[in-house]
């Protein structure tokens, strides 16, 4: 545009601003949106080069009067945004008014202030605020002709507000804090103005939550002085004191953030090198923050505990009396906060009606206070490491308390019997609370406390009125049973307390709301009775020693709740046997234990290898015969004739994963050579063990492995055809499994009181996903277990090739992903090199080979269903399916990639987050700027694939193959973690030039897929680099698919080339030739959908600001042999 034209248009916009809008109060906001937007459009063109008076000329207009100053507040606000916040100009451009910005930021801050300070002493005058600073009450209306006045002055002074906070963010903490922090006081002071409030606290929000030089932080420590804690803590009180208004209780919620980075602040400054005093107002502020966690609304009360916790920790104010006053005050706040009431759908408590503000629905509020309740442990946690038997005695009170009070089912009562709770009854809540209270601080205390210091005497008290204390109400009884277990450390102390505490768990494990009843048991019910199963097995892992005394007396427990085969569920059996297990390990004597293993099984191995059984696991017919899954059932909630067999067949499975999974030999190993486990040396020394289990679990191999086999097979379409009308989808999902799968929440009050499995069919469902997998965790457990006893199993490799991987076309996803993740995965860890050759390698291969066949495919289907999203899809396969298989997909294909990295690259390539600290980078789950290791070599197990021609193809298709397929985190895991160390095994042999340049462009795919994503695009942009560099000298059709990248330009590639190729020359820096790289790519880097179609905005570059221009690096001055570019460079 002519310069004339420009002038001509600068000068009409100038006129609107001056004169060409209605006044303040009935102008459009729009309007002046976008009035302003065109002075910034203009600015981002012209100033400072061409328009070096512009912030003379808004001066001037902003003492038009109160319509043009807003105008010149909207004018400032958005050109910080567009240049600071947002970036949306060109590198040179943004400079050059940054730098003038800052050049300017004295006069810009004095003018914002004036302007605040002028039109807030106008508004207050008007609307008759009194003088005085201390009485700053609601003001009273004076004169209703000045109204409309009085309202333009506050609206400007909003305006003002809202562009300081465009400008506190990033200025010299130097401007916030000048005269004697003036800007901070003012801002204090309009907290007590209802209508500028807001504005006023976001602002100081922002500059108390500054980082920066701790010495520039420290005149922050201002808003610790008297007058401003007056000012914060009068409008707290005032904003609260009228109720639940959604203006005040916003303005509410920013106050508490301040005062929280207030608390940052502070920990940050105060440290034992530092001259920073402890506030003398630091009793008055920890009183207003603690108004804050004691107030109704839950949202708030969560706010503050990152800071309670961040103070609790501090070196320095840890030790301080005023804090550690406070603790019991806290503890007995989180007595209160840990209460689950609030939900927005009720009205039990003052809470429901702020949690409307917060929660769209009951299940956000339920997710946001579970999380709410973990941070309130941990910082619970924290202030009994400081203070820990007041805690305890907190603990103590409110147990005792519970434990007499009678219970209030509340007008809701449960499904599972008649006068019980649900998790919504207020006894729940207060049990549910108390629980979670003694269990975070009892804990706390055995950790804090000395041995000679722990109040045992107390301890046993209550564990005594606990295990005295009886109820048949399922959900209290589950507290009850996590009080047990939180108090038995002091059985430690007091063995002879131990039979009673048993008792009392093995009632439970046999608990019903009503006895011999045949309706299905509810969630609630199961779970106490789980609950107590692993309380036993808990007490047996970690106090071995103070149980086996007892062991008689456990042994002859479980005997007798064994011999009633309906007394008890199969995992409730297996749970009590693991337990006998665990203890069994104690015996130390190879011998006593392989005996007592024996006898224990004795019951499964006859069961598992009779003729009948044998026939069932051989045969897919006869097992869905044998299971009931043929059956057509005409009651499907009571009915159910073949539940006894599956049981059976359950029992066995579980009973040999709980034997292989807990069964090992001492630790140390003098105690495992005396009792006979230690039976040779490896030719590297380390010692070879055996498992007194191995004998019983090899005797039922065989049979395991059929049941695998024939379960595998179930899924051939013809056996799938002989499944009865009632069990068609009997191989289905559960729909739980799918509500997780797609991240949908469970409805809270279902979680409880339904039964487990509604229908005979989700029973089916539960039994064969339950078996699956169990079968699996069998497989996964058995290398660790029984170690060489198990990898020298005769033709182990095809006994497992014919079993676990046949029939894997018909196996769908969320089979095939438990099987990767619970049986090859271990196998593969656990394995010795010895046996790579004769057990891994067999099966690896043609696994790898079948994934990325079958992983292909899927993709293909996705994309192509993405491609024709536009024509209905048949009604036949609904949105909420495609997502659910797409999901699973996603999942699977993690679950291979992550397959193929444990086997393939070392540890300490594949846990590259330990390489990524030490440089700094804080590694996020996706982090921007990705560099893998340089320490990523391939395994023993990675190089014994890699040999074997057919493994390796399939292992490089599949990584590099991944890289284009619609999974980011997939895809920035493989690109880091896989994709080069694989390549580089198989560089020293003859790639061929097709391979290569494979290879090459789909790393480039990859980056038109994932390029949106910073992570990925990082990643893979350091991938295609390393490649170009490492083959481009040997492998000239690299150039030409670089050729075929969108507007790539020759001349710039040319010169990446010559430097590349030419050996002689000095290599440039490697970030620098990155970045050259990563311009010539950039055609091929995707873009996210919002930027595809952009109009692109091109602002020139205006004449340099600097007068000398700097010698530019891209020239040869460090390329010059003899060193003379250096010395001018040094020049002045």
């Amino acid at each position: 545009m002519p310069r004339l034209e420009k002038v001509y248009l600068k000068n009409n916009v100038m006129g609107l601003i001056s004169s060409g809008t209605q006044s303040i109060l009935e102008e459009e906001s729009h309007i002046k949106d976008v009035l302003s937007r065109i002075v910034v459009e203009m600015i981002k063109r012209e100033w400072p080069q061409h328009w070096p008076d512009m912030l003379k000329e808004l001066d001037t207009l902003s003492k038009q009067g109160e319509t043009q100053t807003e105008l010149v507040m909207f004018i400032l606000l958005r050109l910080a945004e567009d240049v600071v916040t947002f970036q949306t100009l060109p590198t040179q451009r943004r400079r050059d008014i940054q730098q003038t910005l800052t050049q300017n930021m004295e006069k810009i801050f004095s003018f914002l202030l004036t302007t605040l300070q002028q039109n807030v002493n106008k508004y207050r005058r008007m609307v008759g605020a009194p003088q005085e600073q201390e009485a700053l009450t609601t003001p009273q209306k004076a004169d209703l002709g000045q109204e409309p006045k009085a309202q333009a002055n506050c609206r400007v002074g909003i305006a003002a507000l809202n562009t300081l906070a465009g400008y506190i963010d990033w200025v010299a903490l130097s401007h916030i804090t000048a005269d004697n922090c003036k800007l901070l006081e003012m801002l204090c002071l309009l907290l007590n103005e209802p209508e500028l409030q807001i504005g006023a606290a976001e602002c100081l929000l922002i500059a108390v939550s500054r980082k920066g030089k701790l010495e520039d932080r420290k005149p922050l420590m201002v808003l610790f002085g008297d007058v401003a804690m007056h000012y914060i803590l009068s409008a707290a009180q005032t904003a609260d004191g009228e109720g639940l208004v959604e203006k005040h209780y916003v303005f509410l919620k920013r106050l508490c953030q301040v005062l929280c980075a207030l608390g940052s602040q502070l920990c940050a400054l105060l440290g034992s090198d530092s001259d920073v005093e402890t506030p003398t107002n630091f009793g008055k502020y920890l009183d207003s923050f603690l108004a804050f966690t004691t107030h109704p609304s839950q949202f708030l009360r969560s706010s503050t505990q990152i800071t309670w916790g961040a103070l609790f920790r501090h070196e320095v104010l840890s030790r301080d009396p005023l804090l550690l006053g406070m603790i019991p005050k806290y503890l007995r706040a989180s007595m209160t906060n840990l209460v689950k009431v609030g939900f927005p759908s009720k009205t039990d408590s003052p809470s429901c009606e702020y949690s409307r503000f917060d929660f769209d629905s009951d299940e956000d509020f339920n997710a946001f206070f579970n999380s709410f309740r973990a941070q309130q442990g941990e910082v619970m946690r924290m202030a009994c490491r400081l203070d820990a038997r007041t805690g305890f005695q907190m603990a103590g009170e409110w147990l005792k308390y519970q434990l007499t009070a009678p219970v209030d089912t509340g007008p809701m009562n449960s499904k599972t019997g008649e006068g019980l709770c649900s998790i919504f009854s207020p006894s729940f809540v207060q049990w549910d609370a108390m629980t979670f209270f003694s269990e975070s601080v009892i804990s706390q205390m055995f950790r804090t406390l000395d041995k000679d210091e722990i109040p045992v005497n107390d301890g046993i008290d209550l564990l005594q009125l606990v295990l005295n204390f009886e109820t048949k109400d399922p959900l209290i009884l589950s507290c009850v049973l996590t009080n047990v277990s939180a108090l038995f450390p002091f059985v430690t102390y007091r063995p002879e307390y131990l039979p009673q505490v048993l008792s009392k768990l093995f009632a439970s494990v046999t608990f019903e709301v009503i006895e011999e009843s045949k309706a299905p048991r509810t969630r609630a019910v199961k779970n106490v009775r789980r609950h107590a199963c692993s309380s036993i097995i808990k007490m047996c892992r970690d106090y071995p020693q103070l149980v086996l005394p007892n062991f008689e007396m456990l042994y002859n427990h479980v005997k007798q709740l064994l011999s009633n085969e309906l007394l008890l569920t199969q995992m409730e059996k297996c749970a009590l046997m693991e337990a006998l297990v665990l203890i069994s390990n104690q015996f130390k004597d190879y011998e006593r234990q392989k005996a007592f293993l024996e006898e224990l099984m004795a019951p499964v191995t006859s069961l598992w290898l009779s003729t009948e059984m044998q026939r069932v696991l051989s045969d897919p017919e006869a097992f869905i015969s044998y299971v009931g899954a043929d059956n057509k059932i005409a009651d499907p909630v009571l009915e159910d004739p073949s539940g006894l067999n599956r049981s059976r067949i359950s029992f066995c499975v579980y009973t040999i994963l709980g034997v292989v999974k807990r069964a090992r030999w001492p630790v140390a190993m003098e105690e495992a050579k005396a009792g006979g486990f230690l039976v040779g040396y490896m030719p590297s020394g380390s010692p070879i063990y055996r498992n007194p289990c191995t004998e019983q679990v090899l005797k039922l191999f065989d049979n395991l492995l059929a049941l695998i086999r024939t379960h595998n097979n179930l899924y051939m379409p013809e056996m799938v055809a002989k499944l009865g009308e009632t069990f068609a989808k009997a191989l289905d999902m559960l729909e739980v499994e799918k509500n997780a799968i797609l991240g949908l929440p469970q409805p809270l009050l279902e979680l409880y009181d339904s039964p487990v499995y509604k229908t005979v069919l989700e029973r089916m469902q539960g039994f064969f996903c339950t078996l699956y997998d169990n079968c699996f965790h069998i497989l996964g457990n058995a290398g660790p277990s029984m170690q060489q006893d198990f990898y020298t199993v005769e033709g182990l490799a095809t006994q497992l090739l014919s079993s676990a991987f046949i029939n894997l076309n018909n196996i769908p996803d969320y089979r095939l992903r438990p099987m990767l993740r619970v049986f090859v995965k271990p196998l593969v860890l656990s394995c010795p090199p010895e046996y790579y050759e004769t057990l891994v390698c067999p099966m690896l291969g043609p696994l790898f080979t079948y994934l990325h066949v079958r992983l292909s495919q899927k993709w293909q289907v996705i994309n192509q269903r993405s491609m024709l999203c536009e024509d209905d899809a048949a009604d036949d396969n609904p949105e909420s399916q495609e997502m659910l298989e797409e999901q699973l997909v996603r999942l699977l294909t993690r679950e291979v990639m992550d397959l193929i990295t444990v086997c393939c690259v070392s540890k300490k390539g594949a846990e590259h987050n330990t390489a990524a600290t030490v440089d700094g980078d804080d590694d996020e789950v996706m982090a921007t700027e990705v560099t893998p290791p340089a320490s990523a070599e391939l395994t023993e197990l990675g190089k014994c694939l890699t040999k074997q021609e057919d493994v390796c193809t399939a292992l490089l298709i599949t990584a590099y193959t991944s890289l284009s397929w619609k999974d980011t985190l997939s895809c920035q895991r493989t690109t880091t973690q896989l994709c080069w160390p694989l390549l580089k095994q198989v560089l020293p042999g003859n790639l061929l030039p097709d391979a290569v340049s494979w290879f090459f462009t789909s790393v480039l795919k990859g980056l038109q897929t994932h390029g949106q994503h910073d992570g990925c695009m990082a990643a893979l942009v350091h991938l295609a680099f390393q490649i170009y560099e490492a083959l481009r000298p040997r492998y000239a059709e690299l150039r030409a698919v670089m050729e075929q990248v969108p507007d790539i330009q020759r001349e710039s590639l040319e010169q990446f080339e010559s430097k590349l190729l030419n050996p002689t020359l000095q290599k440039v820096a490697d970030k620098r030739r990155k970045d050259h790289f990563k311009r010539l790519i950039t055609g091929c880097i995707g873009k996210s959908l919002g930027e595809q179609f952009r109009k692109e905005v091109h602002i020139r570059n205006l004449p340099s600001l600097f007068k000398k221009v700097k010698p530019s690096l891209e020239t040869d001055v460090l390329e010059n042999e003899d060193g003379e570019g250096l010395t001018a460079l040094f020049e002045p």
